[in-house]
């Protein structure tokens, strides 16, 4: 957030002092985490109406990028519509996983694309080293012309997802 944000005044709008207070708050929590502001508690903030005070409609749109960025601050667990996902879960859904072939296009070897999602349910088990988002997001695998593979683009995607429920585990 813009600690030099510059709202305009009305004639009748929100208390400045009262803007300006909460907006520091903002800018320490956001860029040194001090004050433990969250998006819940700007969403119950109230401000007194004054006579040449901060135009209200601005203020609002302000404070709504402003829960948006504490929001995507806040620890992956945290965050609003993501719910923790359990191994166990996950594990089972990965095992479930179908992918369509490629056809006559190129695509992604089974073999490889099947090693390593092996690889992630056993981390999840516990048999093998974890995998991570990160680990999910930088893999490569071979592709084949000539022989099964999967379609790409259902495979890319399905990882995608499976990054995302890597991270709120």
């Amino acid at each position: 957030m813009k600690t030099e944000t510059r709202l305009p005044v009305a004639l009748r709008g929100y208390d400045r002092a009262q803007v300006d207070a909460l907006l520091e708050r903002v800018d320490a929590t956001l860029r040194y985490g001090q004050w433990g502001l969250t998006a819940d508690d700007l969403r119950g903030i109230r401000f007194d109406v004054v006579l040449r005070g901060y135009e209200q409609r601005a203020v609002d749109e302000l404070l709504q990028e402003t829960i948006r960025e504490l929001q995507a601050a806040a620890p992956i667990g945290r965050r609003p519509g993501r719910p923790r996902v359990h191994s166990g879960w996950l594990a089972g859904w990965i095992q479930n996983a179908r992918f369509a072939g490629a056809g006559l296009r190129t695509g992604y070897d089974v073999r490889d694309v099947d090693a390593f999602l092996d690889r992630v349910v056993a981390g999840l088990r516990g048999m093998a080293p974890p995998v991570t988002a990160r680990d999910v997001r930088e893999c490569r695998f071979r592709s084949v012309r000539i022989g099964p593979g999967y379609d790409e683009g259902e495979v890319d995607r399905f990882l995608v997802q499976l990054a995302a429920a890597l991270e709120r585990r």
